[in-house]
C-alpha cells in the first residue's frame, strides 16, 4: 500500500493506554517454570506462584512463611540450600544449581530486588538444537567462533548480520532480526537470518508505538526476555500481594515475568508462538534488540540465555567502539575545520568575512548545503538558502521563542515554525547558533527537503479503541509492507555537527570576538615551540649519528683482531650487531633528514619535471640487475616552479618505492603521469607491485608507519613522512590509492602559481 501522509512518520496515536499496562508488576508468571519471592533477609517464602506444588509436593498455602533452606533439606536438595544461602545476589540472575525434585530435573537461578529474592525454577527439557545436553562444552565453540569472526568485521551491518545468524544457530530459533531505534524509537530491521519458507522483514520500519515507553525502559533493565508459548496461561502468584509491603511483586528482572496482553495479541497477529528478545546497549542506553521467533512454543534453556546474552553485550561492545571510532574521526575532522575557521578569521579585519570568503569550509563544518551569517545587521550568505527575507524572519522567531537557547536545531522546520513550509524546498533542516546576546547575531546551516520513502511493517498508526475497561491501543493485524512518504523533512544534524557548530559559536563569542590578542600570542608561542621541537629533533638525531658508526666499525675491527680464532657462532654474533647498528644509522639518517625538510627554508626556480625525473629513473636503473624486466612509461611533465632539493627527495623516494614493492614481479610497469587545472598540477606515480589494503591508505605518510614487513622490503618509514612534508611546504597534499597484490598509485599536488607555505595542508 502506498500513502503520502502530512504528517511525519512519527506521529502516533496517543500511547498512554499501553504505558499505564503494568508490565512490572503483572501479578502472575508464564507456567513453563515456579517463581517464589523470599524474604531478603531470612529467606523466608512470602509469595509463591500457583503451581508451586508440583515442584514441591505440598499445597501453596502451606510453603508460606517457612523458610526455603528448611524446605529443601526435607526434599533431600542440600546442595540448593548452599547455593542460595552462599550467592552474592543483585539484580543480575545467577545459576545456583541444578537439581532432581519430584522426579523431574530442574536449573535454580535467583536474584536480588527491592529486599526480596526471587527465585525460579525451571524444567530442563530437552531442546532440538542441543538433546538435553546443554553445557559448556556444546556452548564454548558457538561462543568462540563468535568473537573471533567480531575482530574481523568493519561496518555496524556486518556485525548486526552475524549476531543474527549466530543467535539463531545458538538458539534454534526459526528467524532472528536485529532491529536498530531511531531517535523517535521508530525501529528498522538492519539485518536478519531465517529459516526457509520464513517471511522476511528485512529493511521494513517498526513504528515507535509497537515498543512503548515503559517496554524501553524495562528492556534496558532487563537485557533476556522468552516468551516460551504465546498460548500460555498465567500462573498467578499467591497471595497476590506482598503480606509485608502490600504491594504487588516486582518482576522487572524475573525470566518468567507475565506478558502484557497487547503484546501477546500482537505476536499472535504476527503467526507467533514462542519469541525471545536481547538487548543491544550502546553507552548504557537502548539502541536497539535482537529479535526471535518461531511459529511453535520453544523453551531456552538458562545456560543458553546466558550465552546469548554474553553474546548481546560482546556485540554492544564492538558496536560501540565501531560507532565511537568512526564519530572519533569525524570529530577530529570537524576540529580541523574549525581551526582553519578561526585562522581565516584572525586574518580579517572583520571576522565575518573569514567565514563568508571560505565557504567551503563554512558549509564543511556541518555538512550544510546553505549557510547565513547575520552581524551587525548585515546577512551574508552563501550556497543554496532561502531568500534573505525569509532568513531575516527564522533569526526573529529564534529570537522570540528561544531567547535561552545558544544552539538551535531542526530537521523540520516546516513543522516547528509559523510559516515555515516557505522553508521546506531549501531549508527543512537547521542548524543555528547565537553569537551575541543583545543582539539578533546568528550564524545559520541549512539542509533541504530529502523526500523519502519509508517500508513500515504494515500501518504504522495503531487505532485506539474502546472497550468495557476504557480506551485501550489495538496491536496491529497486518504486517504487510506498507509504504509512506515523508516530506518536510532534511537529514538529521549529526550530535558532532552540532557540537562543532557550539564550539565554533564560543570560538566566535569568547574569542575572536573579545580576544584576538591572545589567539595571535598563542599561534607565535606555538611557532616558537615548532622551531624547538624541530631543533631538539635535529640535535638528538644528529648527535646519534656517531656512536653508529663507531658501533659498525670497532665490530669489524674485533672481528679482524679475532682473525682465526673468532668460531662461527662469534662471526654472526659480530654481523648482526654491525647490522643492527648499520639500520639504526640508516634510520637516524632518515630522521635528520625528515627534520631537515621541516626546517629548510624554500628557494624556488622553474624546475623542467621531466628532466628530472629522467635524470633520477636513469640513476636508479643502475642499481637494478640487468636481468630485471622494468618498463618505464614517463607521460608529459610540466615545468614547475619549486625547490629542486625537495622535489627530487619526492620523486627519489616514489620512484624507489615503485621499485622496490614491484621487484617480485616478473616484469616491472612504472607510470608517471600528470593532469594540470587552471590552479593545480597533480602527479601520479603508478606502479603493479604488492600493493596495500586501501583501508590503510591513511597510514602510509605517517612517521615509522609501514604496511609490509621489514623482511620483506627493506626500508625506515620515514621516506613517504618526508615526502608530505616536503609536498606540504609548496602549499600541495599526497594521497595514495591501491590494492593489496594489485599495484599502487601515489599521488601528489603542486600550485601552478607557487606560494610558499610553512604548513603542511594534508595535516
Amino acid at each position: 500500500m502506498n500513502k503520502s501522509p502530512s504528517h511525519p512518520p512519527e506521529a502516533v496515536p496517543d500511547l498512554a493506554t499501553c504505558d499505564r499496562e503494568p508490565i512490572r508488576i503483572p501479578g502472575s508468571i508464564q507456567p513453563h517454570g515456579i517463581l517464589l519471592s523470599l524474604d531478603g533477609d531470612s529467606l523466608r517464602i512470602l509469595q509463591a506462584s500457583g503451581n508451586a506444588e508440583q515442584l514441591f509436593r505440598i499445597p501453596v498455602e502451606n510453603l508460606l512463611g517457612r523458610r526455603l533452606p528448611e524446605v529443601l533439606r526435607e526434599m533431600n536438595a542440600g546442595e540448593l540450600v548452599d547455593a542460595i544461602e552462599c550467592a552474592a545476589l543483585d539484580t543480575n540472575p545467577v545459576y545456583l544449581a541444578s537439581v532432581s525434585m519430584a522426579g523431574r530435573a530442574y536449573r535454580a537461578v535467583a536474584h536480588l530486588h527491592a529486599g526480596r529474592v526471587i527465585v525460579e525454577f525451571e524444567e530442563a527439557a530437552t531442546g532440538q538444537l542441543f538433546d538435553g545436553n546443554v553445557s559448556f562444552h556444546n556452548l564454548y565453540p558457538l561462543v568462540r567462533t563468535f568473537l573471533d569472526r567480531l575482530q574481523g568485521l568493519e561496518t555496524v551491518e556486518e556485525l548486526a548480520q552475524m549476531a543474527a545468524e549466530e543467535v539463531r544457530a545458538i538458539t534454534g530459533f526459526e528467524r532472528s532480526l536485529v532491529y536498530k531505534f531511531d531517535p523517535s524509537w521508530n525501529g528498522q530491521v538492519i539485518a536478519e537470518s531465517r529459516g526457509p519458507g520464513i517471511e522476511s522483514y528485512l529493511d521494513l520500519w517498526f513504528p515507535a508505538s509497537d515498543i512503548p515507553a515503559q517496554a524501553r525502559e524495562l528492556y534496558q533493565l532487563n537485557r533476556l526476555r522468552l516468551i516460551a508459548d504465546t498460548d500460555y496461561k498465567p500462573v498467578p502468584l499467591v497471595p497476590a500481594l506482598d503480606p509485608e509491603t502490600k504491594a504487588p511483586l516486582d518482576l522487572s528482572y524475573a525470566t518468567l515475568r507475565s506478558v502484557s496482553p497487547v503484546h501477546i495479541e500482537y505476536l499472535h497477529n504476527m503467526g507467533l508462538r514462542a519469541s525471545m528478545s536481547i538487548s543491544i546497549l550502546r553507552d548504557g542506553k537502548l539502541w536497539g534488540l535482537i529479535s526471535l521467533h518461531s511459529r511453535t512454543p520453544k523453551t531456552v534453556p538458562f545456560e543458553v540465555r546466558v550465552a546469548c546474552d554474553f553474546l548481546g553485550q560482546a556485540f554492544s561492545t564492538h558496536l560501540a567502539a565501531k560507532e565511537g571510532q568512526a564519530e572519533y574521526e569525524h570529530r577530529l575532522h570537524l576540529r580541523s575545520i574549525t581551526a582553519k575557521l578561526l585562522g581565516y578569521m584572525a586574518e580579517e579585519e572583520r571576522f565575518i568575512d573569514g567565514l563568508i570568503n571560505h565557504p567551503d569550509e563554512l558549509l564543511a563544518l556541518t555538512a550544510a548545503s546553505g549557510a547565513a551569517v547575520l552581524f551587525e545587521g548585515n546577512c551574508r550568505q552563501v550556497g543554496i538558502t532561502p531568500p534573505e527575507p525569509a532568513i531575516r524572519a527564522l533569526v526573529n522567531w529564534l529570537s522570540d521563542n528561544r531567547q535561552a537557547a545558544e544552539v538551535f536545531r531542526t530537521e523540520s522546520l516546516p513543522v516547528e515554525m509559523p510559516g515555515g513550509e516557505w522553508f521546506r524546498e531549501d531549508a527543512s533542516g537547521v542548524l543555528a547558533v547565537s553569537i551575541s546576546k543583545l543582539y539578533n547575531s546568528y550564524v545559520v546551516w541549512f539542509r533541504p527537503e530529502v523526500i523519502r520513502t519509508v517500508k513500515w511493517s504494515g500501518d504504522p498508526q495503531k487505532p485506539v479503541e474502546a472497550t468495557a475497561k476504557g480506551m485501550r491501543i489495538h496491536p496491529r493485524k497486518s504486517f504487510e509492507a506498507w509504504k509512506e512518504t515523508v516530506r518536510g523533512k532534511s537529514l538529521p544534524w549529526r550530535p558532532s555537527e552540532v557540537e562543532a557548530a557550539s564550539e565554533l559559536r564560543n570560538a566566535l563569542v569568547g574569542v575572536v570576538l573579545r580576544k584576538a590578542e591572545e589567539l595571535a600570542a598563542l599561534s607565535a608561542e606555538l611557532q616558537r615551540s615548532n622551531k624547538e621541537l624541530e631543533a631538539f629533533s635535529y640535535s638528538v638525531s644528529h648527535d646519534l649519528r656517531a656512536p653508529f658508526r663507531h658501533i659498525v666499525g670497532y665490530a669489524q675491527l674485533l672481528e679482524d683482531h679475532l682473525g682465526d680464532k673468532a668460531d662461527e657462532t662469534a662471526v654472526r654474533f659480530l654481523n648482526t650487531i654491525a647490522d643492527a647498528a648499520h639500520s639504526a644509522g640508516m634510520l637516524v639518517d632518515s630522521l635528520l633528514n625528515f627534520s631537515r625538510v621541516g626546517r629548510a627554508a624554500l628557494h624556488l626556480m622553474d624546475v623542467p619535471r621531466a628532466a628530472m625525473v629522467d635524470e633520477i629513473r636513469q640513476e636508479l636503473a643502475e642499481q637494478e640487475p640487468a636481468t630485471r624486466d622494468i618498463v618505464w612509461q614517463i607521460g608529459r611533465l610540466p615545468t614547475v616552479q619549486c625547490d629542486p632539493v625537495l622535489m627530487r627527495m619526492v620523486w627519489l623516494n616514489l620512484l624507489s618505492n615503485a621499485l622496490k614493492y614491484s621487484r617480485k614481479k616478473a616484469a616491472t610497469r612504472i607510470e608517471v603521469s600528470c593532469e594540470s587545472t587552471e590552479d593545480w598540477h597533480t602527479f601520479a606515480v603508478s606502479d603493479n607491485g604488492a600493493g596495500f589494503k586501501q583501508k590503510y591508505a591513511g597510514k602510509l605518510f605517517g612517521v615509522f608507519q609501514r604496511l609490509h614487513n621489514q623482511e620483506e622490503f627493506e626500508g625506515t618509514g620515514i621516506g613517504l613522512a618526508n615526502v608530505r612534508r616536503a609536498v606540504g611546504k609548496h602549499g600541495g597534499r599526497t594521497w595514495a590509492e591501491g590494492a593489496l597484490d594489485a599495484g599502487a598509485v601515489f599521488y601528489f599536488t603542486l600550485p601552478v602559481r607557487a606560494v610558499a607555505t610553512r604548513h603542511d595542508l594534508t595535516k
